[in-house]
């Protein structure tokens, strides 16, 4: 059931050479945190900028990193000033009129993407690299957890946090595999090498970077095309796209349903557990029980577990790694499930931010939740995806019971000329609707009484959670 290792191994050089120091602009996201952690567990001196201050740039500071958080050429130390001796990453969320990057580029520093940094990882390791517009984090989480409690180990680069672990990033330095979420944004994924490749979803997104649906769909195929020979595609059923591999590697299909190479059977529900049974080509595992009981996670479960048996891992491992699994921090992550007291509140936090994210989000929450209230609070992450995928993201909340809405968070960009949350609220069909400011959201709260409150969306929602939670639980 394994790969190909001898033939693999062939097209690895394994020989890795460390950055002495390195400075890291845009430091404070989910996807450089990583590299940070990584560098500085390699004994790399490590600096960086980010915007704003946050827990995760705390705890990056608290394992060494050097951080600022005033984009000046003043905020570098003396030690990061060196061309010979300094790599500089950068994060393409970083305006390119960034004062600290513009010294770097003018001052003849070797700068490159964090998606090169990424690439050169796997050339060096044997990398299972997970793709695909929504389901990528907690099935790359999955995958981690399997293989780091398993005799195969793993690195692994996540885009969230682990809640097993505390950190998006898993090192053992004893195991030649990497763990990898492939980012499809700014084409970052066409820099890895995969020996292993998951595509889990190809609904179209970052219509900024890729103009169309189609060029969206060829990103991937270009990613299926970078498997090694002797490697490994496993691709969700029914996805758009065509893949173009090398001979050499095997394709194999797979689905939470009946479908696929990799499938689920005998799903069963009931006492907040879901549990089925895996099978693959030669291979059946009874009675699996995912750690995070929701409805997706079985499409994400069999993913990841087809991943990690070639990676080696053994069915019993598998089935422990998924038992154990406790979620990504914002992929499905409750907060309180109700239990706190007679009919308590409650609530739910969930990253997604695609129309198909939010409908599987929501649907996932009525099914183990049947008769009760469904709040909902979006927060539209981005104006483009706004303005591209409205009436979509309109039709997947009009399956909640109410529906609260705040501006738009930009992000990165800048806002566009009619594009307001009004033109997804118009078109949302349920019982209640409103908008509501981010700032007077936590009044709202005090103001309400929820029986289940979700928030959804890419956007710095998260932040108030802690809040949120506090006012649910205590009414104040």
């Amino acid at each position: 059931m394994c790969i190909d290792t001898e033939r693999m191994d062939k097209g690895v050089n394994k020989t890795q050479q460390i950055p002495e120091r390195l400075y890291f602009v845009g430091a404070g996201g989910i996807g450089m945190a990583n590299l940070v952690r990584y560098y500085l567990r390699h004994g790399s001196l490590v600096g960086g900028y980010d915007r704003t201050p946050s827990q995760l740039t705390s705890e990056l500071e608290k394992e060494g990193a050097r951080l600022t958080f005033t984009d000046s050429e003043e905020e570098v130390g003396e030690e990061f000033r060196d061309p010979e001796k300094t790599l500089v990453v950068y994060t393409p969320a970083v305006p390119s009129d960034n004062r600290i990057l513009s010294m770097f580029r003018e001052g003849g520093f070797e700068v490159i993407k964090r998606a090169a940094l990424l690439g050169k990882i796997t050339r060096h390791t044997e990398a299972i690299c997970i793709a695909g517009s929504h389901g990528k984090t907690t099935t790359c989480s999955m995958t981690a957890n399997i293989l780091r409690n398993s005799s195969v180990g793993c690195t692994a680069f996540l885009g969230g946090i682990l809640r097993n672990t505390g950190s998006n990033l898993v090192l053992d330095e004893g195991s030649k595999i990497s763990v990898i979420e492939a980012d499809e944004y700014d084409r970052s994924f066409h820099q890895l090498t995969p020996t292993i490749a998951v595509v889990t979803s190809t609904d179209p997104d970052h219509l900024d970077i890729y103009g169309d649906e189609e060029h969206y769909l060829e990103a991937f195929s270009i990613f299926t095309s970078l498997i090694q020979e002797g490697g490994v595609l496993i691709t969700h059923t029914g996805l758009a796209y065509t893949p173009n591999v090398k001979e050499g590697v095997r394709v194999e299909t797979y689905s939470g349903g009946s479908e696929g190479d990799w499938h689920a059977e005998n799903i069963r529900y009931g006492e907040g557990k879901i549990i089925f049974d895996l099978i693959g080509p030669d291979i059946r595992i009874n009675d699996i029980e995912p750690g995070v009981p929701v409805e997706i996670n079985i499409d994400n479960a069999v993913a990841a577990a087809a991943a990690a048996i070639h990676a080696g891992a053994t069915p019993e491992e598998v089935k422990e790694g998924l038992r154990t699994f406790r979620g990504a921090r914002r992929r499905f992550e409750i907060y309180l499930d109700g239990t706190e007291r007679e009919n308590g509140p409650v609530l739910i936090d969930d990253y997604a931010h695609s129309p198909n994210e939010v409908k599987a989000s929501i649907a996932s929450v009525k099914k183990l939740y049947p008769g009760r209230k469904l709040s909902v609070i979006f927060q539209p992450h981005l104006y483009t995806r706004t303005r591209d995928f409205a009436p979509e993201f309109a039709e997947a909340l009009s399956d909640a019971d109410e529906v609260i809405m705040p501006e738009i968070y930009p992000a990165r960009e800048l806002p566009i000329e009619g594009v307001t949350t009004d033109i997804i609220l118009n078109r949302v069909n349920c019982k209640e609707k409103r908008f509501c400011k981010r700032k007077d959201l936590l009044n709202l709260i005090k103001s309400s009484n929820f029986e289940i409150l979700m928030t959804l969306g890419a956007a710095d929602i998260d932040r108030a959670l802690p809040d949120i939670k506090k006012i649910l639980e205590t009414g104040e």
